[in-house]
């Protein structure tokens, strides 16, 4: 089988460091005005430091894909008309681009850097790849609508182009995330395709008859709820070998707007499951889906990979992510008492609390021993957002990336 790219998102630095540390072979990362996830916290990527962000994955021996994927009006043209010299300066190893104007700037102004076609395309079929093959894009992001058979055929229609597919995440109602929805409902505030959906499609809906106004109806009758137009996260664990071998190069991660944790341990679970996969086609995917129960999500599906997408791929009864294991705490970097580790505490983490560790080479479970504030005073717990001192019964080799969660999964249902 050939190798196989493994492509986490980078909501900011921090976050584009940890997924390359926990196993990524490249990165996607974009700004505020010219992507589609406007990040409001952390190490932002902006103009000023967007070289800084692509050399920092280049020194860490991953490659970095800048996205210039909004739906560009005139403004927007210019505004990336001035701000070419900032993209071309950063060198990033491609560009990921869904507008035609956007396509001709980038190959007119800084033709040396690839271009791979944003998902945003919708493209479906094996003579727009072709189309965008022959306008000089290396690269065809497709939809994620696609079963894996049309993209097997799709790879022997079109051998000498990159293929990317979607395998994990959140998903868009709307076709290829086309969304309006967001627009209409902000009276266009918060514009979906230039980085602002507020996500709509997970909020809660009831029936109103027109002619009965203020009597509010449940839309299912089945007890379920009403978030109907929430689609479940995408999770192609399992269909990796089938993915793999229909031809695929690139199999992307969704959530740039995603934790610091779920970042790193969905790159985990995703690295060793493709390397066992490229040893192994008929390795057990299994287990690497019981890690990923792990991390946030609404629910799983594999949504049109198989051909069966149906409303068993939406998520009734949750709007929100739920991990299955609780992220506890972050090593930090500092001094601390002798076998006693500084941390930032995320969730309430208690003396005696079995937990789980993991850092890019290891996973194992230890007991929490000791908690010490910065007076060296014992504590029963850390609190949430408390910088604190923790021993545990077993501790890392290597804890400079190190994360802590709890041991047992929680299925949302």
């Amino acid at each position: 089988m050939q190798d196989v790219e493994l492509l986490m998102p980078a909501g900011n630095l921090e976050k584009l460091e940890y997924a390359v540390r926990y196993g990524a072979d490249a990165v996607y990362l974009g700004v505020v005005d010219f992507s589609l996830r406007a990040m409001r916290k952390g190490s932002l990527i902006t103009m000023e430091n967007l070289k800084q962000a692509v050399d920092l994955a280049h020194s860490l021996g991953a490659k970095a894909y800048v996205t210039i994927n909004i739906f560009a009006f005139n403004n927007d043209i210019k505004q990336l008309e001035a701000s070419l010299d900032k993209f071309k300066d950063a060198n990033p190893d491609a560009f990921i681009i869904s507008d035609y104007g956007i396509f001709n700037l980038i190959k007119r102004n800084i033709p040396d850097v690839p271009v791979h076609i944003s998902t945003q395309t919708n493209t479906l079929n094996y003579e727009s790849v072709k189309f965008w093959r022959d306008l000089g894009a290396t690269r065809a992001i497709l939809a994620r609508e696609l079963p894996i058979s049309d993209i097997a055929e799709i790879r022997r229609q079109v051998p000498d182009i990159e293929l990317e597919c979607f395998v994990h995440g959140a998903q868009c109602v709307s076709f290829s995330g086309r969304c309006l929805l967001s627009d209409y409902f902000s009276k266009g505030e918060r514009i979906a395709n230039h980085g602002n959906c507020t996500q709509p499609c997970r909020w809660s809906y009831k029936l109103v008859e027109e002619t009965r106004p203020g009597e509010y109806l449940e839309i299912n009758q089945d007890g379920r709820g009403s978030h109907i137009l929430s689609p479940k996260d995408l999770c192609l664990v399992k269909q990796l070998p089938q993915l793999i071998d229909a031809g695929v190069d690139s199999l992307k991660i969704e959530g740039r707007t995603k934790s610091l944790y779920y970042v790193s341990a969905v790159a985990k679970t995703y690295r060793q499951a493709i390397d066992e996969v490229l040893q192994n086609p008929a390795a057990d995917m299994d287990k690497y889906f019981n890690e990923l129960l792990k991390v946030g999500n609404r629910g799983y599906t594999t949504g049109f990979a198989l051909g069966d997408n149906n409303g068993d791929s939406y998520s009734y009864n949750i709007s929100k992510g739920l991990a299955g294991a609780d992220f506890l705490c972050e090593f930090r970097s500092g001094s601390a008492p002798q076998g006693f580790y500084f941390v930032k505490i995320k969730n309430k983490m208690p003396v005696g609390e079995e937990v789980e560790i993991i850092t890019p080479d290891e996973q194992f479970k230890a007991v929490v021993e000791g908690i010490k504030n910065e007076d060296g005073e014992d504590l029963p717990l850390g609190n949430t957002n408390d910088d604190v001192y923790v021993k545990f019964s077993r501790a890392p080799k290597n804890p400079k990336y190190a994360l802590v969660r709890t041991v047992g999964i929680k299925i949302p249902v």
